[in-house]
């Protein structure tokens, strides 16, 4: 009797490897909330990166953080959620779900991205924020 499941392949060593792993192309929820989070906030990350990497002072870091934060908030966010827009519908055209059934059949995947999205942009607000209180 020959099961549906396909088993672990052996090779001559003995070695049990199992199956590679099948992708479909299609960008994980995760990395598209992360990249639409990072962008709409790498106004304070990226001033904040540099003075963990010592590349300057945290007062430098400070100093410009806020300089883009206070001009140029509202433009790193419209960025931000530009970014998550584009690789959603990358993500829906990878899966032949660009139309209106493809939405509906992939809103948790939307929402969790914009979800994730939200949270990574309101930690690296604190941490942002925590550290600018700090130097």
């Amino acid at each position: 009797m020959e099961s549906d499941a396909r088993a672990p392949e052996a090779v001559e060593d003995g070695a049990v490897r199992p199956e590679p792993k099948r992708r479909d192309g299609s960008l994980p929820a995760w990395r598209i909330g992360l990249a639409g989070g990072l962008i709409g906030l790498v106004c304070c990350v990226g001033p904040t990166v540099l003075a963990l990497l010592g590349v300057v002072s945290g007062a430098t870091a400070l100093a410009w953080g806020n300089d883009l934060y206070d001009g140029y908030a509202w433009w790193f966010r419209l960025a931000g959620l530009m970014t998550l827009a584009l690789l959603v519908v990358v993500a829906l055209r990878r899966r032949n779900a660009c139309s209106i059934r493809g939405v509906r059949a992939q809103r948790l995947r939307i929402l969790s991205a914009l979800a994730i999205a939200v949270v990574t942009y309101a930690a690296l607000y604190a941490g942002t924020t925590a550290l600018g209180a700090l130097a």
